[in-house]
C-alpha cells in the first residue's frame, strides 16, 4: 500500500471516529465527556465541573437520560470498581449550563469551553 494510500484511509478513520463519537454525544453521555469533547484537559477542573452541572441537574430537576456504569472514569481505570455515571444529552446542556455558577476560575474556563463548543 503507497502512502497516499495509507493517508487516505487514516482520514477515514478518523472522520468515522469523530461522526460516532458526535452522535454519541446526541444520544447523551457523562459530563465529563462532554467536557472533554470541549477540549477541557484539567482533569481537576473536568471533575469539579461535572460534579457542579449534576448540582445543578438535582436542583432544576433535570434528569439524565439514562443511567450506567462504567470501570473508566477521567482519572483512568479505578482500581476496577464500577462507578455510576449519569448520561446527558447535548440537549439538556444548555440548561444546565445557565443553572450552574461556578466560582473557581478553572470551573468558569471549562464551563466556558463547554458553552463554546455548543454554540458551534
Amino acid at each position: 500500500m503507497n502512502k497516499r494510500a495509507r493517508d487516505a484511509r487514516a482520514a477515514l478513520r478518523r472522520r468515522s471516529a469523530d461522526t460516532r463519537f458526535e452522535a454519541s454525544l446526541l444520544r447523551g453521555r457523562a459530563l465529563a465527556t462532554h467536557f472533554l469533547a470541549a477540549g477541557v484537559d484539567d482533569v481537576k477542573a473536568i471533575k469539579g465541573a461535572a460534579s457542579g452541572l449534576s448540582a445543578a441537574a438535582k436542583r432544576i430537576g433535570i434528569a439524565p437520560v439514562r443511567h450506567g456504569r462504567t470501570l473508566r472514569t477521567v482519572d483512568g481505570h479505578r482500581f476496577r470498581k464500577w462507578s455510576p455515571v449519569g448520561h446527558y444529552s447535548r440537549a439538556q446542556l444548555p440548561a444546565l449550563v445557565n443553572a450552574y455558577n461556578p466560582r473557581k476560575p478553572e470551573y468558569r474556563a471549562a464551563l466556558d469551553a463547554l458553552r463554546y463548543s455548543l454554540a458551534a
